[in-house]
């Protein structure tokens, strides 16, 4: 197959439009070659046949006119009435000379030489019998038989041109077949090259697609490699290129995230244990003031420890290839256990949540599902006002679940909407946080969510974030 491309891309896409193209100029060249062909037989039959025809008819009033001049030479005896016959037997040879080049027939060309043939024989008779009225009565009778020959000459010359019609109309008949059957092979043969060249200028397109689309979804194990023209081979070895530097690359990111996560989880237990000594009197009784402090502390390093694990579970979900471990997870309960999970940070801000949700199942992974809703209460949670509240609803509609977390706070600005899912991307809102996070939760529940053949999205309410989980009703069931 290498070997059937030219160098270059353009060069592939001028052949495929010329093979595509050949069959057609092919047909119609030689369709113009058979319409000339039928003109220049047209035109020349024609002529000649229409040219045979008016020399007949010429002919036979030549006859009539010799045939006057004889008879009235018979009547009157003047001489003068000869001159018309001379001049009438002058036109008659000049006839007959017009139609000696013409492509007659063998019939037509038997009577012309008998037209002049009898034609002189009359003639010599008159010049021999000038004066004698009575013998010129005798020859005037003899041109009846002339005028027999020189109609018969016209019949054949008509018989001729209708034949010609006939054969050019045949013909004409032949070359309409001859299209029709030409077509019929040409379109189908054009169409096969047209097919393959899209082929040929398709296939190597296709395969940097797809290579483009594995480097997308983070699948670096399939080297990549394009055939078909140089430069485009070309680009696909810089494809793979990337591809190799991609997986260095990702490689270095796993050895960096495993070396801070083990660097940082030791003095961080070392931290958490201490706070725990403080909190539990190991030491000694704390003060009011000393017990607040040990409770800064305590929240603080869980709060490190959670920043922590954000990271490390991104590094392995952004690629959405972490295995899901599908189960039956009833939804209701897992809402209500999540809002009593977060029942204290409400509390804190007064901050109240209701539940509304259908009896249904979902074939979910448990840990991953309620990783994505957590989530989700998290920010409702966090963004809310003081005294705010939290709808959670779940619905089924035709082929999809939806599950719908809406808070009162200020809502995601438009300039951050349409990053909001970006790892490590922290709106405005976020800023004015007095809690900050990694800006990981959300790209995270995305993952999940898409490794779960669902969607998470952000509508457009008038005021708070409304945020839909959105799962095909294939991953899920009614409970009975």
């Amino acid at each position: 197959m290498k070997s059937l491309y030219p160098r270059s891309f353009p060069v592939l896409i001028l052949v495929g439009f010329v093979l595509a193209i050949s069959p057609l100029m092919l047909a119609l060249v030689q369709n113009a070659v058979s319409v000339r062909k039928i003109a220049a037989m047209s035109e020349s039959a024609l002529y000649e046949a229409v040219l045979a025809a008016q020399n007949s008819r010429l002919l036979i009033e030549q006859v009539t006119h010799l045939e006057r001049g004889v008879r009235q030479y018979a009547i009157l005896g003047d001489e003068g009435t000869l001159e018309a016959f001379q001049t009438a037997h002058s036109d008659f040879l000049a006839t007959l000379s017009r139609m000696q080049p013409l492509k007659l027939g063998t019939g037509q060309t038997q009577l012309i030489n008998d037209l002049s043939q009898r034609e002189a024989d009359l003639h010599a008779q008159v010049e021999a019998q000038r004066g004698n009225t009575v013998a010129m009565e005798r020859i005037a009778d003899e041109f009846e038989a002339l005028s027999i020959l020189a109609r018969s000459l016209d019949a054949t010359g008509n018989a001729i041109v209708d034949r010609e019609v006939r054969a050019i109309q045949t013909l004409a008949d032949d070359v309409d077949t001859f299209i029709y059957r030409q077509m019929i092979l040409v379109v189908p043969a054009a169409i096969a090259l047209i097919l393959a060249a899209t082929f040929l200028i398709s296939r190597p397109i296709r395969q940097i697609g797809t290579a483009i689309e594995h480097l997308g979804e983070g699948d670096f194990s399939r080297a990549i490699r394009v055939s078909g023209p140089r430069d485009l081979e070309m680009l696909g070895k810089q494809l793979d290129w990337m591809r190799l530097r991609l997986i260095d690359l990702e490689a270095q990111k796993t050895r960096f995230m495993h070396h801070v996560s083990h660097e940082l989880k030791t003095p961080l237990a070392a931290l958490r244990e201490g706070t725990e000594l403080l909190s539990d009197g190991a030491v000694g009784a704390l003060t009011r003031e000393q017990q607040e402090v040990a409770v800064i502390l305590r929240q603080n390093t869980l709060r490190l420890q959670r920043l922590i694990e954000e990271l490390l579970n991104y590094q392995t979900v952004q690629f959405r290839k972490a295995e899901l471990n599908l189960t039956q997870v009833p939804l209701s309960p897992l809402l209500l256990h999540l809002a009593d999970v977060h029942s204290l940070p409400m509390r804190a801000k007064s901050v109240t949540m209701e539940i509304q949700c259908e009896d249904i199942v979902l074939e979910a992974d448990e840990k991953k599902l309620e990783a994505v809703l957590d989530n989700l209460f998290s920010n409702a949670i966090k963004f809310s006002p003081e005294g705010g509240k939290i709808l959670v609803s779940s619905t089924t509609h035709l082929d999809q679940c939806h599950i719908d977390v809406i808070d009162q706070g200020p809502g995601i600005p438009k300039q951050d909407r349409v990053r909001i899912f970006e790892p490590f991307y922290q709106g405005e809102a976020t800023a004015r946080a007095t809690v900050k996070g990694t800006g990981l939760g959300l790209a995270i529940a995305r993952e999940y969510v898409l490794a779960h053949s669902g969607q998470i999205e952000l509508l457009e309410d008038v005021s708070g974030a409304h945020f839909r989980v959105t799962w095909p009703l294939e991953r899920m069931e009614k409970a009975a």
